[in-house]
């Protein structure tokens, strides 16, 4: 938990408010206001403060935009005095809109997660969906776009892939989960959630065993794409991580490039025989048998199919984010597999 301790504004005196910005258990406002409440009674001090729990809705690699432009400003107080104080706090970056919704603590809290485990809870479905589509013979890409053009729905994370992964998602999701069973209830639908994200990041490998016949050893492989999304370098949970584990323990080696998560790539993996840290997308193709694509960065909407063709061993392309028409791809010569979409629809 981030606790930020501030005066705001010197007409405020010796009044405190304690914020709570980061994701944190329901109820920690009130053990924050407890603690603080007995260290001062233990000194002999009179302060006067309250805590409010404001939580961050910030993405990744979009933080500045998100805080300067914010959809809305959720502030967790039972003091209307001290919501009076945020409001004034935040109105430079709400001027157009009033954006700010104030509730109790408690509330405040579980909005944060709430709102992580619904979206993470969209991306599963989907996923499910996806998989799905693969047995019937459907094309997930036209579900989404029949399902997006509901406005109940709508198109915001109904992207089939290989799983969501951050900071965020995966740990609020289990958060959620275990506070639920704390508070006596068991929290299905979120288990639901985690469980199909974890069996999503092994769908690219399972992909690329069956192509190769489960034989996989000496065989090299090019992965386009580590971060857990683009615009940022965060591997922690990243489908990038499962892919690459998966092929090392098939005895496998591993051509890899990022636009930007190289050297987290290095940190986090070292030096090792089966894992070369290339300089661009093309460069991790040479020698590779095939494509494996885990992060959809921007520049690798348009590549040289041409080169990907003539490059790799053999010319096929297993993409877990659903960059290509497929149509186009195979106009190409080259065979592609992607979520969602069955093989005998996409070879």
């Amino acid at each position: 938990m981030l606790a930020v301790a501030r005066t705001i504004g010197e007409h405020l005196g010796e009044y405190k408010v304690v914020m709570t910005k980061s994701t944190v258990p329901v109820g920690t406002a009130d053990k924050v206001k407890a603690t603080i409440s007995a260290t001062l009674l233990a000194r002999g001090a009179q302060v006067e403060f309250d805590v409010v729990s404001n939580p961050e809705f910030l993405k990744e690699g979009a933080a500045v935009g998100d805080f300067m432009k914010p959809d809305r400003i959720i502030v967790g107080t039972d003091n209307p005095r001290t919501a009076e104080l945020l409001k004034a706090l935040y109105d430079p970056f709400t001027r157009n809109h009033q954006r700010m919704i104030v509730m109790d603590l408690r509330s405040a809290e579980l909005t944060k997660y709430a709102a992580n485990a619904m979206l993470a809870a969209k991306i599963s479905f989907m996923n499910e969906l996806a998989n799905l589509a693969e047995r019937v013979g459907a094309d997930i890409e036209n579900v989404r776009n029949g399902i997006g053009s509901d406005p109940r729905i709508g198109y915001a994370f109904i992207y089939p892939g290989i799983g969501y992964g951050g900071s965020c998602f995966p740990k609020d999701v289990k958060a959620l989960e275990r506070s639920a069973r704390e508070a006596g209830q068991e929290a299905r639908l979120l288990a639901a959630v985690e469980a199909v994200n974890d069996l999503q990041k092994q769908v690219l490998f399972g992909k690329i065993s069956r192509f190769f016949g489960g034989k996989l050893a000496g065989r090299t492989f090019a992965v386009w794409g580590l971060a857990f999304k683009p615009n940022t370098d965060d591997m922690r949970e990243a489908p990038s991580r499962v892919l690459m584990e998966a092929l090392w323990a098939a005895g496998a080696k591993v051509r890899a490039y990022d636009p930007v998560a190289m050297d987290e790539t290095a940190r986090i993996y070292g030096k090792r025989a089966d894992l070369a840290l290339c300089k661009g997308a093309s460069e991790a193709l040479e020698g590779a048998d095939a494509l494996a694509i885990c992060t959809e960065w921007q520049e690798f909407r348009s590549p040289d199919f041409s080169r990907i063709k003539s490059v790799l061993k053999q010319p096929v392309i297993f993409d877990g984010r659903n960059l290509y028409d497929p149509a186009f791809v195979a106009g190409q010569g080259i065979r592609y597999f992607w979520i969602g979409r069955g093989e005998k629809l996409s070879a």
